[in-house]
């Protein structure tokens, strides 16, 4: 069975670049470009990973990741950052989300699907 992936990313390249990437390695890709969206797709497909950019227009990854782990259905989907706040201060805006991770802009289009994978459980 596929796994499937959300990918939430209000810039449509890097959407795209990640949305390929993991159809390549073989997920089902749903796609957000903003926060209330990709909300609302996890709610409704129960992904197996959530692939969130930290600055979305209507409000911060971290804000979605929240208002996800608050509510039982998608409390458990493993959630990725993919950022470019690599800095520490960026870091710690997403310290307490539980079952997250983080991987830092640019992203290595070898290594990506390999790294993502390794968060499901």
């Amino acid at each position: 069975m596929k796994k499937r992936a959300l990918v939430v990313d209000d810039n449509g390249k890097n959407l795209m670049l990640e949305k390929d990437l993991l159809e390549v390695a073989g997920f089902d890709v749903f796609e957000a470009e903003n926060g209330a969206t990709g909300i609302a797709i996890a709610r409704r497909e129960k992904p197996d990973i959530i692939i969130m950019d930290v600055r979305l227009p209507d409000m911060r990854g971290s804000e979605a990741a929240r208002i996800l782990r608050k509510e039982e259905e998608t409390r458990d989907i493993p959630i990725v950052f993919v950022t470019a706040s690599v800095m520490a201060e960026g870091r710690e805006e997403l310290e307490g989300i539980t079952n997250t991770g983080f991987i830092g802009k640019p992203i290595n289009t070898r290594t990506f699907a390999g790294e993502i994978s390794q968060f499901i459980k």
